[in-house]
């Protein structure tokens, strides 16, 4: 009973119940008839003379035959009703499983809207459906109401958070805009002291990494609202261009990055699927173990509609329980927040923010003999997208 729906176990206890009554009802009428059935009956046929008494012959047929004919009607009424309790069983069955599936209907529903925003990119995208069911107020109408409140009150704290960063982060681009350009020009004077000049140059050391910060919240709450502004974008362009662009970074952290860039059309945003890629692609290089260290980019078009964009490095040893933390803003793995060389640990929340908005996901494993390897996963151009 476990394993059946909800609408098969409601047809089976209503199939179940009207069979047990009608099988206690033949019963009891059969029980009733019984009883109410003579035993016993005089014949007016005899077969002696008038005024004889009545022979063996007379005194079996008077003992046998209304016991037969008491017999043959209790099982002609016991056939009768099984037949007719069969029948009945048969189209109540029928006639309860249409009804427990029209009962069912608005369940069906909430449960379709529950799935469609369980299926959405990322847990806040999808919370603007609304079940919206009517009809009568029961408790299947309550249920749906709750669940229309609980999604409204979850959209109003998600767009608000998001607004509040997009705001903050605005605001506070102004004033470190405004340090910067302060600091850069003390630092091109000519009567400053060396210490004074190192603390101006460890001053915009610290404004870039804040600007970095807030460029990264931005571009964070960006890309919480899913793409709707697609093109087509051939991951092999991308690819070719990050390498190309990241490979001084590299040489000067003494890493050799590599690219293998195969056919992969997608849709979508070609600057935030570009951030995508260098965001990946640097954090390789900085998470790396120079001098021998190493990256790797490639990207192809994987059977059932999907585009693959692999990027794997050397590096650490992470234990595989340190994976899913790593996509959470601000957690690095192995590093100090005060490292102002290593970001502001907002690289691999950028990207799985971007793969979900653009219908994709991310995951990544350890390697074996240190570092990551991180798998970004796209659905593919229509081939009329693609030029």
């Amino acid at each position: 009973m476990r394993r059946l729906t909800i609408r098969a176990r409601l047809t089976v206890l209503y199939g179940g119940l009207l069979l047990v009554a009608g099988a206690v009802l033949v019963a009891v009428m059969y029980v009733l008839v019984g009883q109410r059935l003579p035993t016993t009956m005089k014949l007016l046929t005899r077969t002696g003379p008038p005024g004889q008494a009545p022979t063996d012959v007379d005194q079996l047929y008077a003992a046998e035959l209304p016991a037969k004919l008491r017999d043959a009607a209790l099982d002609d009424m016991l056939t009768t009703g099984i037949v007719a309790l069969v029948l009945v069983t048969t189209v109540a069955v029928a006639f309860g499983w249409l009804l427990a599936g029209r009962a069912l209907q608005p369940l069906h529903r909430i449960t379709e809207t529950a799935h469609r925003i369980a299926a959405a990119p990322a847990a806040d995208r999808g919370l603007h459906e609304r079940i919206a069911l009517a009809g009568p107020t029961d408790e299947i109408k309550e249920l749906a109401d709750t669940f229309d409140t609980m999604l409204e009150r979850l959209d109003r704290s998600f767009d608000g958070q998001r607004r509040f960063v997009a705001n903050a982060s605005h605001e506070l681009r102004t004033p470190l805009t405004l340090s910067r350009a302060v600091l850069e020009y003390a630092a091109h004077r000519d009567a400053l002291t060396p210490e004074v000049r190192q603390l101006t140059e460890l001053l915009l050391d610290i404004n870039l990494r804040h600007e970095r910060l807030i460029n990264g919240l931005l571009l964070l709450a960006r890309t919480d609202n899913e793409m709707l502004d697609k093109s087509p974008v051939d991951l092999a362009d991308v690819v070719a261009h990050t390498v190309t662009h990241l490979t001084p970074e590299a040489d000067k952290a003494d890493v050799r990055v590599g690219g293998e860039p195969s056919p992969a059309p997608t849709l979508g945003d070609p600057v935030l699927l570009e951030r995508l890629v260098q965001n990946l692609v640097e954090n390789g290089i900085r998470h790396n173990a120079p001098p021998d260290g190493w990256v790797r980019v490639a990207c192809r078009t994987l059977p059932g509609g999907v585009v693959e964009l692999t990027v794997s490095n050397s590096g650490p040893v992470i234990p595989r329980y340190e994976i899913p933390g790593l996509f959470e803003p601000f957690r690095r793995y192995g590093t100090e927040r005060v490292d102002r060389d290593r970001g502001a640990g907002l690289g691999l929340s950028i990207v799985r923010s971007v793969a979900r908005a653009h219908g994709g996901d991310v995951t990544a494993e350890p390697r074996d003999g240190g570092g990551l390897l991180v798998r970004v996963t796209l659905p593919l151009a229509p081939d009329q997208a693609v030029a």
